[in-house]
């Protein structure tokens, strides 16, 4: 099993080029970032600077979208990072959240996303792509690989990403869901004609390693929030008892009020009191090195491939040294 951090944006942009060679230290693979330009620093030139001070990390965002940057400069973007640093770069993608509807735009439609993947990853790969209607090859790459990796929760995503994606993002923790999510994916690669073995399978959640597990949980109350926005969503287009999605994922925002994204992906987010003890415990890792190598271990079990970190919270240091020490050789050795 491979390991990811992700972290917001925040400045000082120095300290999350810090934090990401103090993982890579500790044994990470991957460094992910938010990608929203109105709430955090620009990520691709933060990007520059990790790739730059570190010797193996793969970076990339969790996740950009189709709406933000035109494709031709996104795929020129991480083409550039590979050209200067060997291609170290993944390209995580979604319809767009935070993005898209802090600025007043909504979310890409699913049939957009999957035109984006295809065009974005031929174009950062040297190939000709069709943008807009206009077909088009930036000529000076060569070497240039993009992997390009989709987050999903509905049914309809989930296909497109076994359909489409290189790689597969789970935002959240919970084993069942994964297994059920894992499965969907796997089976619409499988009826693409494609080797479903052959997408990698990323869950991303918060992970806080300490004793108090109150107190863990308030640190990561924000994340049932974040996911709520997704899972508000898919009501809205599948019906609250459609049986498209597991009640198990839905059932909890029906006290939802609303979100403000000023405080997204934030402890102490005051729009996240809906969200249950039940619910932190199953989307999040939490407690002793211990408690989390037993759910990882179920978690890999169901084919997760990589385990990234959201570390929003106040133990970041603490979490990455104590995945260093006792997590990751558990996991890997």
């Amino acid at each position: 099993m491979d390991f990811g951090l992700v972290l917001q944006t925040d400045p000082p942009a120095s300290a999350v080029v810090e934090l990401m060679r103090r993982a890579e230290r500790n044994g990470f693979g991957y460094g992910w970032t938010f990608d929203s330009a109105v709430l955090w620093q620009e990520p691709f030139v933060i990007y520059s600077q990790i790739l730059a001070r570190t010797e193996r990390l793969i970076v990339g965002p969790m996740v950009t979208n189709p709406g933000t940057r035109t494709w031709e400069v996104t795929a020129s973007t991480f083409a550039t990072l590979n050209e200067m640093y060997g291609n170290r770069t993944v390209c995580g993608i979604g319809r767009g959240d935070s993005a898209l509807r802090v600025a007043g735009r909504k979310p890409n439609t699913l049939a957009r996303l999957g035109e984006a993947i295809d065009a974005i990853r031929d174009l950062a790969e040297g190939r000709e792509a069709v943008v807009d209607g206009s077909p088009m090859r930036i000529p000076w790459i060569e070497d240039s690989r993009l992997p390009v990796w989709m987050a999903a929760y509905g049914p309809k995503a989930l296909a497109l990403a076994g359909q489409k994606a290189d790689g597969f993002i789970l935002q959240l923790a919970d084993p069942f869901l994964t297994e059920w999510m894992v499965k969907a994916v796997r089976t619409a690669a499988a009826e693409a004609g494609r080797d479903p073995d052959a997408v990698t399978i990323c869950v991303a959640a918060p992970a806080y390693v300490g004793d108090d597990l109150a107190y863990a949980r308030e640190q990561c109350r924000w994340f049932g929030g974040m996911v709520g926005n997704h899972v508000a969503d898919l009501i809205s287009r599948y019906g609250e008892h459609s049986g498209a999605v597991p009640e198990s994922l839905t059932a909890y925002i029906k006290e939802r009020q609303g979100y403000d994204y000023a405080h997204h992906g934030r402890s102490g987010n005051p729009d996240t009191a809906f969200v249950p003890d039940e619910i932190v415990d199953r989307f999040c890792l939490l407690g002793p090195a211990e408690a989390h190598i037993e759910k990882l271990e179920r978690l890999r079990a169901l084919g997760v491939d990589q385990f990234a970190v959201y570390a929003m919270h106040d133990a970041k240091e603490r979490t990455l040294d104590a995945y260093g020490e006792r997590v990751i050789p558990a996991l890997t050795g």
